[in-house]
């Protein structure tokens, strides 16, 4: 029997299955990877309230302890790649960046989800500045949507594919070795572009758009497929690729709810 490859994931929670860790898993099992994780926050939308969110940071010492039974369970050797996901809180950023220099990675691959509805101004702030910090100079892999692209290239706003190409360049200039900045519907034109910057050349990843609304999951789908295939052992640029269709037939296949928006499926291909 052939062993699967294995990858990490530290995140959030989201109980409707649309996003966050739930999603993480979801595709790394539709894609043959075996995965585990640590749980950094609990959101929940409100029914109540315009599905607004709610935002329950985890303990530090509970993410740690989570990590910690990983890291010891699986070794090196077999488990060298992760993706970190929403972190939410500056302790929480503190607590894994300090838990993930214990290993080696391949590649750590982070969707850098800069604020979440559920926080202050301030607090939010306060973590997009620690995340900069702390969490990007560990990353070989960064997968930024156009909102966190704008945001982490000082950009005052990306408007075209060549300003998210830009966006892209100035990140990676930063010290990030691939840059992932997704376009999706959120750029003009009938196809949704994600690019990738690798320190050299940018390289555009192009399938036609499935409708022009955003579709819940579909960032986070993305950078888990990305991951998986790099567990996997393929290249950035074949990790993309690979994953472009995985999400391209999850939104194909989206699931319609109760909530205002539309969900990826990650069992679309299986």
């Amino acid at each position: 029997m052939t062993l699967p490859a294995r990858a990490f994931v530290i995140a959030g929670s989201e109980a409707t299955g649309g996003a966050g860790f739930q999603v993480d898993l979801k595709t790394f099992q539709s894609l043959g990877v075996m995965g585990m994780g640590a749980l950094t926050c609990i959101v929940s939308f409100d029914p109540q309230n315009q599905w607004a969110h709610r935002f329950h940071p985890i303990e530090p010492t509970v993410i740690a302890e989570q990590i910690e039974a990983v890291l010891a369970c699986h070794s090196q050797e077999v488990l060298d790649t992760a993706k970190v996901g929403m972190l939410g809180t500056p302790d929480t950023i503190d607590t894994v960046a300090q838990a993930l220099t214990q290993r080696e990675w391949n590649h750590l691959v982070v969707d850098p989800v800069l604020i979440c509805k559920g926080q202050e101004p301030g607090a939010a702030l306060d973590t997009d500045n620690a995340l900069r910090e702390k969490i990007l100079p560990l990353a070989t892999v960064i997968t930024p949507n156009v909102f966190e692209a704008t945001t982490l290239a000082e950009m005052d706003s990306i408007d075209t594919i060549e300003d998210l190409e830009e966006a892209a360049r100035r990140i990676g200039d930063k010290g990030v070795p691939y840059v992932v900045a997704k376009g999706g519907v959120e750029l003009p034109g009938e196809e949704a572009i994600d690019v990738l910057w690798d320190g050299q050349n940018i390289t555009r990843f192009s399938r036609p758009k499935v409708g022009n609304q955003r579709v819940s999951g579909a960032g986070c789908t993305l950078a888990a497929a990305i991951t998986a295939e790099l567990a996997k052992g393929a290249t950035v640029a074949e990790a993309v690729d690979q994953a472009k269709d995985f999400v391209t037939l999850g939104i194909q296949q989206r699931l319609e709810c109760n909530t205002p928006f539309d969900v990826v499926w990650q069992g679309a291909r299986n």
